[in-house]
């Protein structure tokens, strides 16, 4: 329900202009159209209407005119049509807005009436000010083990989720939906396939994750710019729930397709591809994108954000998972390896790091960490070997510690359902004790907690 029954009467008359400047167009192409008569009216990202009914955006200014993109094909559109300006693109979200399912201009996807807020919000917001802005929050209860203890995440903390297609990152992503402690959720669906996203919604999310989540979505086959907005407009109903004291939570799918969408609006409008095929502008939207969320300043939430980024072959070297490591607060990888063998969530946790730790985790806390970690490192060196039946017990003491404890921890990565993270660190400790020198006594186990090296044994047969 909305918070004043008038809310959406003033929206309505907010929106009522008495006069709207129009130019007309002077050049077409089929990726956008040259317009005059606006160049001293318009400016860079403001919206216009072309012809009756199709919307586009200002991309250049310049003396002889303005170029826009239209936001779908230019068909049936004719030299010297009227073009009206429409102003700068915006939002008006509303606490009604949770539990529905929105477009990038706030209209509804579910065939429901839907109350727009009385104040319109920028879609192009600057972050807080850095100095202003709060630190990290506390460690956030998720409902998987693995997100509890190994990789934890924290209030505000912007984390990356790298995945190819097909392992996982969709179950992933509303599990996290509706085990992160947040007051609000805003997901973004960016270029994904339309019938996908009924299927995400009715069944993935469920109605329980729906109830506190607000839905925006920009399918595969709608123009660029549509997909771009996708992007901005959840940022800005985001900001808009922190903006009241909340903690919000944001889930995006994805930014490699948010980063797709303005590679082809940099097309039209000719900017230059680098050596990575995307434009030198590429970084700058994504990094803009990324900063906005995170810790607020005085008197705000906070902005918790789970972006995921696709990699072809797991590969972390491309441009835009590049620059998102760069920004982010950690990163976790789903392999297509660990999928294939049936576990999920597919994460790899020996090429994923959270940068809230140390500091999310008590000392004790910390070292579990540490060795759960050591151990998985020296099964993985050696798990070949094992594979191929090369490796003969008692080689390594820390490889057959490893061995032993090894589909134990694989397990505990997949467990979903833990009430509290302490009840996690319970579960890992009883796992790690099973090598623990007071229970084994063997010199494997001593030496993994001990943080020393292991004595190494050559195997038999070796010089």
């Amino acid at each position: 329900m909305p918070d004043d029954v008038f809310d959406p009467l003033r929206a309505r008359l907010r929106d009522i202009r008495p006069a709207r400047s129009v130019g007309q167009i002077t050049a077409l192409g089929r990726d956008h159209v040259r317009v005059t008569g606006l160049d001293r009216i318009a400016a860079l990202g403001d919206r216009v209407r072309i012809g009756d009914a199709l919307v586009g955006e200002v991309l250049r200014i310049d003396a002889q005119g303005c170029t826009v993109m239209p936001e779908g094909a230019p068909d049936g559109i004719r030299l010297g049509q009227p073009v009206t300006h429409l102003g700068p693109a915006s939002l008006s979200p509303h606490p009604g807005w949770l539990g529905r399912v929105i477009d990038p201009d706030g209209r509804p996807l579910d065939e429901r009436p839907l109350f727009p807020g009385p104040r319109a919000v920028p879609l192009l917001a600057p972050p807080p000010p850095p100095a202003q802005r709060r630190g990290l929050g506390q460690r956030l209860r998720t409902g998987f083990a693995v997100f509890d203890t190994l990789l934890p995440i924290v209030r505000g903390q912007r984390v990356g989720l790298f995945a190819g297609s097909g392992v996982g990152k969709s179950h992933l992503i509303a599990g996290l939906a509706q085990g992160i402690a947040a007051d609000v959720v805003v997901i973004g669906l960016i270029g994904e396939r339309g019938r996908e996203v009924r299927d995400f919604v009715a069944e993935t999310l469920g109605a329980g994750g729906l109830a506190r989540a607000v839905v925006v979505v920009a399918t595969s086959d709608q123009p660029a710019l549509t997909r771009a907005r996708a992007a901005w407009a959840m940022m800005s109903v985001a900001e808009y729930f922190r903006d009241r004291g909340l903690h919000v939570l944001v889930l995006a799918d994805s930014i490699t397709r948010f980063a797709e969408a303005q590679r082809e609006v940099a097309a039209a409008v000719g900017e230059p591809f680098g050596p990575s095929g995307f434009p030198a502008s590429m970084a700058q939207m994504v990094m803009a994108l990324a900063e906005r969320a995170g810790p607020g300043g005085a008197g705000q939430g906070d902005i918790t954000a789970v972006l995921s980024v696709l990699v072809a072959g797991s590969d972390m070297e491309g441009p835009v998972a590049d620059v998102m490591r760069g920004v982010l607060d950690g990163h976790v990888l789903l392999s297509r390896d660990i999928a294939e063998r049936g576990r999920y969530p597919a994460i790899d946790l020996l090429r994923s790091v959270s940068r809230a730790l140390p500091g999310a985790a008590s000392v004790e806390e910390g070292k579990l960490i540490q060795r759960a970690r050591q151990l998985l490192g020296a099964h993985d060196r050696t798990e070949m070997m094992i594979q191929a039946g090369l490796y003969a017990a008692g080689s390594d003491p820390v490889t057959d510690a490893a061995i032993a404890v090894w589909p134990a921890l694989d397990a505990f990565v997949a467990a979903q359902g833990g009430a509290i993270p302490e009840e996690s660190f319970v579960h890992l400790r009883g796992i790690l004790d099973a090598v623990d020198p007071d229970r084994r006594g063997t010199r494997a186990a001593r030496a993994v907690f001990e943080d020393r090296p292991a004595p190494v044994r050559a195997a038999p047969g070796s010089p």
